[in-house]
C-alpha cells in the first residue's frame, strides 16, 4: 500500500466535506484501510487524532469566517458541526483563545490550523539498529491508565513521565513478583480512539507468578484493589528497534518515535513490511543500570501488493 497516497486521498475527502458529518469509516476507506487502523495510522504519522486534526480545521475556517464577517456565530455553529452555540463558544475559546462575537471586531488575534498535505521528501543517511523478531503469544501483568492524545503526540512523554513517578509502589511489586529473567518493564498501547488510548504497564510472569500473586502467604501482602490484570498480546512478527546509549535513553526513544512517518512511509515498505493490527510495545530494560536500553515493537505484516 502507498500510505502516501492513500492518507492524502482521505485528507482531500476530509476538506471536501468539513462541514458534514464525517464518518471515520468512509474516510478511512479513502486511504484504503478500516476504520480502527485507520485512525492508528494517521495519529502515528501526524502526532495527532484524526478527531483532532477535523476539530482544530473546523474551527479554524470558523475563525477565518467570522473574522470576514461572513457568518453569524449561531451559523457558524450550525455549520461546523456543533449542537449549540455555547459548545461552539467554549471549544472556539480555548482553541483561538478569544470568544467567537470578539472574533468579530477588527484587528481580533486568531489561530490558523492549515491543511495537511502528505509530501515525499529526501532524508536518510543516518543508521537505525533493528531486528526482526517472530514473539508467542505473551500473557503480560500489570496495570492501566488512559491516556489521552495521541500514541505518538507531544503529550504522551508527560503523561509517561508522570505515570512512572507516581505508581513506583505497584512497579516495584510486579518486578518483585517476576523472576530473576522477567524484570523488564513492558509498556503496551492499545484501543486507540480520537479520546486517547489505553497504556498497559506489565511484567511477563510465569504461570506460577501469575496464579500467586494474590496469595498472600506467598506475596505477605494484599494486592486486590491495585487494579493488576492480564493482557494478552497475540503472536506477532515484530521489528524492534533499539536505543543504545544508557544514560540518555529515554530521549533517544523520543527521538526514534519522531522518525515514524520515515519507518511507516519509506522504511517499512522498502523491507516489505506494513504495520500489522496488533498492540505496540515499548520495553525498558532498566538492569543492570551501566547496561540500560530500551526497545521499541512495532507489529508488522508482510506487505500486501
Amino acid at each position: 500500500m502507498d500510505w502516501i497516497t492513500g492518507m492524502q486521498a482521505a485528507i482531500d475527502y476530509i476538506e471536501d466535506h468539513i462541514t458534514e458529518d464525517l464518518d471515520y469509516d468512509v474516510i478511512a476507506a479513502r486511504g484504503f484501510s478500516s476504520g480502527y487502523h485507520f485512525q492508528r495510522i494517521f495519529s502515528l504519522l501526524c502526532g495527532m487524532t484524526l478527531g483532532e486534526y477535523i476539530r482544530n480545521r473546523r474551527l479554524s475556517l470558523a475563525g477565518a469566517e467570522l473574522a470576514a464577517g461572513k457568518i453569524r456565530v449561531i451559523d457558524a455553529a450550525l455549520k461546523y458541526g456543533y449542537e449549540s452555540p455555547d459548545s461552539f463558544a467554549k471549544a472556539f475559546h480555548k482553541f483561538h483563545g478569544i470568544s467567537p462575537s470578539a472574533a468579530r471586531m477588527n484587528g481580533s488575534s486568531l489561530k490558523s490550523f492549515s491543511r495537511l498535505t502528505f509530501k515525499i521528501s529526501l532524508e536518510g543517511g543516518s543508521l537505525m539498529d533493528y531486528r526482526i523478531e517472530e514473539k508467542k503469544e505473551m500473557i503480560l501483568t500489570g496495570f492501566k491508565t488512559h491516556f489521552t492524545g495521541a500514541p505518538y503526540g507531544k503529550e504522551r512523554e508527560a503523561q509517561e513521565e508522570e505515570l512512572f513517578v507516581t505508581t513506583r509502589g505497584k512497579q516495584w511489586l510486579l518486578s518483585g513478583a517476576a523472576s530473576a529473567d522477567n524484570k523488564d518493564a513492558h509498556c503496551v498501547m492499545t484501543n486507540i480512539t480520537d479520546e486517547g488510548y489505553d497504556y498497559y504497564y506489565c511484567h511477563l510472569l510465569d504461570d506460577w507468578e501469575r496464579e500467586h500473586l494474590h496469595d498472600y502467604s506467598v506475596m505477605g501482602m494484599n494486592v486486590e484493589g491495585l487494579g493488576l490484570e492480564n493482557i494478552v498480546i497475540p503472536q506477532a512478527t515484530y521489528i524492534i528497534f533499539e536505543t543504545k546509549d544508557a544514560g540518555n535513553s529515554i530521549h533517544e526513544l523520543f527521538e526514534l518515535l519522531g522518525r515514524r512517518v520515515q519507518i511507516l512511509t519509506e522504511w517499512m515498505p522498502d523491507m516489505g513490511f506494513e504495520l500489522a493490527p496488533a498492540p505496540e510495545l515499548v520495553v525498558y530494560h532498566w538492569m543492570p543500570r551501566a547496561e540500560r536500553r530500551i526497545e521499541v515493537w512495532m507489529p508488522v505484516k508482510k506487505y500486501a501488493k
